[in-house]
């Protein structure tokens, strides 16, 4: 079971349970129940885990997340094949940043709020081992691993505006869109145009996007913030 985690954590995704995917997501606003349209999102050797609830927050209907040192999250599955723009669109809201919290550190690696955008792997790209350990996977599990992702997080330290690869794996890309104490307490909209975001991240195009996350997390620092989610819109 250790090399199973070993090759789970080495993409940094976990398991899922299928399900059928979309072009659009649900509206937190307009939902009666997280699920089907948001999936838990759940990591293997974590065992505990974000709370998720749908909640009413100044007249409006969001999401609110407790974590407190465990991390999971909830997604939407959808296929969608960027143009060439693709406007990510949301508002967020958090009680507070960690202290320990450090993009660029493994230890530091946890966030009260972020947003994850996974593309679909792209094996042309890839080499043999990779292949081969993204096989392994899918044969134990019944699960197809995504590629490349991007990673819209409120940040301690992280000047806002900066990109820094994810410190478990080059393959994620962390943007730091919210930045310190700064509107703690507050709702914050963001903007962001994916394709444009990916080509800096990578140096290319993206391929299709198949999955929007949610996710606070608390697992590496043990510290404990509440986040609140408004509507995830993509327009092209």
């Amino acid at each position: 079971m250790r090399v199973v985690w070993l090759l789970l954590i080495s993409f940094t995704w976990p398991v899922l349970a299928s399900s059928a995917e979309g072009t659009r997501i649900e509206n937190f606003s307009s939902i009666e129940t997280l699920q089907p349209a948001w999936e838990p999102l759940n990591f293997p050797k974590i065992e505990k885990h974000t709370r998720y609830e749908l909640v009413t927050e100044d007249g409006m209907q969001v999401v609110k997340a407790a974590t407190s040192g465990g991390a999971s999250g909830l997604i939407a599955r959808v296929t969608i094949q960027p143009s060439e723009s693709l406007v990510l669109r949301w508002r967020w809201k958090v009680s507070n940043v960690f202290e320990q919290g450090n993009a660029r550190k493994k230890s530091g690696d946890d966030y009260p709020a972020r947003i994850y955008v996974a593309f679909q792997f792209q094996p042309e790209k890839a080499g043999f081992f990779e292949r081969a350990k993204r096989k392994a996977v899918e044969v134990l599990f019944g699960e197809s691993l995504p590629g490349n992702a991007l990673n819209y997080i409120w940040a301690n330290t992280l000047p806002k505006g900066e990109f820094v690869p994810n410190p478990y794996t080059e393959k994620t890309v962390m943007i730091a869109v919210n930045s310190g104490a700064t509107n703690v307490g507050e709702w914050v909209t963001v903007e962001r145009d994916i394709v444009a975001d990916y080509r800096k991240a990578f140096g290319e195009a993206p391929p299709p996007i198949v999955g929007i996350a949610i996710m606070s997390d608390s697992d590496n620092t043990g510290e404990t913030a509440t986040a609140w989610y408004g509507d995830i819109q993509l327009n092209q």
